[in-house]
Formats: C-alpha cells, structure tokens, sequence
C-alpha cells in the first residue's frame, strides 16, 4: 500500500522510521514483525491498528489485539485512543489472552457442560478443590502435595491437553500414575460446580473452536485482522487458538523477539515465533532493530552475547544514541547482594544528580545501567 505525499501523511505516520513504516503499511497476509528491545515496537503496533481503523479496512470490532497483561491492554487502548478518538471504545476484542476467552466462553458455556454465569477459580479455591481430590484418592498429601497437581494441571492445559489427551507416560508424573485421573476428576467437580480455572479459559475455547466448525467459522469471519504482541511467550494452547482463528484470512500481525524468551518456566515456547513463516507460508517478516533506549556499548555487549544462542531468526540493533560509559561487570555472589549493589548505585547516581530518564529522552547515560552485576551462584 502507498500513501499520499508525505505532507500529507496521517499525523500516526510521521517520525516512524523505514520499518516501522512498513509494519503498519503492510496490512494484507501475515506479518511477523521482530522487535529488538527499545525499539519502538509499541508505536509501530499501536500505529498499525490506527491505520486500520482509519482507513477502514475494519471496524474495531473486526480487529482481535492480544496482549499479555491488562497494563498492556489499557496502554495500547489509550495510545489508539489518542489517534482514533471515540472510536477506541468499539474494540470489544483488545485484551489479554484470558479476558478474550473468557468473552468468548460466556457466549459459547454450554458447549462444554458450563453455563454462562459459570464462576472462574482463584488460586487458593483451585488448591482447596484439588486438596478435597487428593484426600478423596486416600493419598499422602505430604508425599503427592495438592500444589504439585496444580502446577502439573497447569502444564497440561498450557499444552491444550484435556483429561482425554493424557497417556501413561504423563500420568507417571504424580501419584505413581494417578495423575491422569485426578486429571479428570477435578474437571469433573469444576463443570459440577459450573466452575473453571484461568487456563480452562483457553483450553476450553479451543476444545469448542476444534469441535464445532460453526462456531470457529463465525470468529474466522468476524475478525478480519489479528494482532499478537509478545508472541514469543505464547504457549501451546495460545499458539493453537490463534492459529486456528487466523487460518482463513491469514491477516495476522505478530510481534515479537525470539531472543527475549523468558517464560518456559510457565509454558512459552519460543518455537512458534520460530515456525511462524511455516505456518504462514509468504509472510513479511519486517525487523525494527533501531534501538531507542540504550547506549552502543550496551547494545555491543548485548549482541555479543546473543549471537551465541542457538535456534534464532537474526537481527542487528542499532542506534544514534551517544556512545555513553563502558560496560563495567561486578560479580557478586548471590540475588540479595545483587539487590543491594543495584539500589546503592541507584543512590549514589541521584544523590549525585543524575536523571533516572532513558537516554534517548534525555540525551544522557544512566550509568549504573552500564553495570552488569553477575551472580556467582
């Protein structure tokens, strides 16, 4: 797509640079826009659903925009609000991941045994719930801990597997092969209790987008575009909802950084911002690597130590920021030490006069940011 002349440029254009400027321009068929640290990748994806909506090319309810906190959510609302005015207030489906779903869910309950007014369970009503199930199997809880079930659970339903979807092997892994079991009947009491956990949101929404074309048809025609921001922390269950939705229009924008990755601990996989070309065979893979927060020799030292990992797609920050101090490295010998020497060199910079702004809003270097502080242990 081209725009007018550049005097005529919306307002949302102007101080984009090149490939930011082709994140919100390319609209059509999948875009896989990867975004260094500090690189703007908000305004670009703010940018992009303004462009949208401006240009018609949807109504904001036609657009799905996932994020992965509520913070997010209402800072990307705000920043099209500001562009598009009122307008903002009619996108029903710009969300987290659990607020969508639990929108789609209500719509859609009785498909999976629950009613619409169905409760969704905190974390300690889940351990109580999974403590009754675990005394029920007359099992040693100081041995086979309601917890541990519930972190298994967790694992499970992140990969978008029900009760049904576990073999033997995964039930080996609590109570000497109950796990699949007490799998299925904590499910059980939840539907009795016309109840659900948080990742019941999703894995439930899948279940229903899989087994009933009419509803995953619906959706596939309501949204004519899909924005993903954080897409390297997706996890299975998201990864398969959002591909199942996207399949038919394939305008699906995801943002991300396979080399910021740090959720595996709850089910991230970075593969699925790795394979994204092979899910979406053609797209544009457009790379914002202008970095607008760091100094050079952060950004030196960053990429040096990169460009060692292994399974990555590439990029090369870069920025116009002043070449600032030299990175310094103090090792210390655990978290707490660590803690202490951040917020005395934290301290002693304010107490000197020095601004706690970015650097490219201030025109200087941070200089404890300079520091890394490597723990021994």
């Amino acid at each position: 797509m081209t725009l007018p002349a550049h005097s005529e440029e919306p307002a949302y254009i102007k101080g984009l640079n090149a490939p930011q400027r082709d994140a919100v321009l390319t609209t059509e068929g999948p875009v896989l826009m990867l975004a260094g640290a500090g690189t703007g990748k908000t305004a670009a994806l703010t940018a992009r659903l303004a462009h949208l909506i401006a240009t018609r090319r949807a109504w904001p309810s036609e657009i799905l925009a996932v994020t992965f906190t509520n913070k997010a959510a209402r800072e990307m609302k705000e920043r099209v609000g500001r562009i598009i005015g009122d307008a903002v207030e009619g996108m029903p489906w710009l969300g987290t991941f659990h607020a969508i779903c639990a929108k789609m869910l209500r719509r859609h309950a009785e498909l999976v045994g629950l009613q619409s007014n169905f409760t969704i369970l905190d974390t300690d009503d889940q351990l109580r719930l999974l403590k009754q199930i675990v005394q029920a199997a007359d099992l040693d809880e100081k041995r086979w801990p309601a917890r541990q079930l519930a972190g298994l659970i967790d694992q499970w339903k992140n990969k978008g597997l029900t009760p049904e979807d576990i073999d033997a092997g995964e039930s080996e892994r609590f109570a000497n092969g109950k796990g699949g079991a007490l799998y299925a009947l904590y499910q059980a009491r939840l539907k009795a209790l016309n109840a659900c956990d948080f990742g019941d949101l999703l894995l439930h929404m899948l279940t229903i987008l899989k087994k009933h074309r009419d509803v995953l048809e619906s959706y596939q025609q309501r949204f004519k575009y899909v924005l993903v921001d954080e897409y390297q922390d997706t996890n299975a269950s998201q990864y398969l909802w959002l591909r199942l939705l996207a399949q038919a229009n394939k305008n699906i924008c995801v943002v991300g950084d396979d080399d910021q990755s740090i959720y595996s601990w709850r089910g991230a996989e970075v593969a699925n911002i790795l394979r994204f070309e092979k899910d979406f065979p053609g797209a544009a893979v457009i790379r914002l690597e202008q970095n607008y927060r760091s100094t050079p020799h952060i950004l030196g030292a960053a990429s040096g130590l990169i460009a060692k990992n292994g399974g990555r797609l590439g990029k090369t920050l870069w920025t116009e920021v002043d070449a600032g101090d030299k990175v310094e490295v103090i090792g210390v010998w655990d978290g707490p030490e660590e803690a202490r020497r951040v917020g005395e060199l934290v301290e002693d910079y304010q107490r000197a006069g020095g601004s706690m702004m970015r650097p490219s809003l201030c025109g200087r270097s941070f200089k404890p940011a300079n520091l890394k502080i490597v723990s021994l242990r």
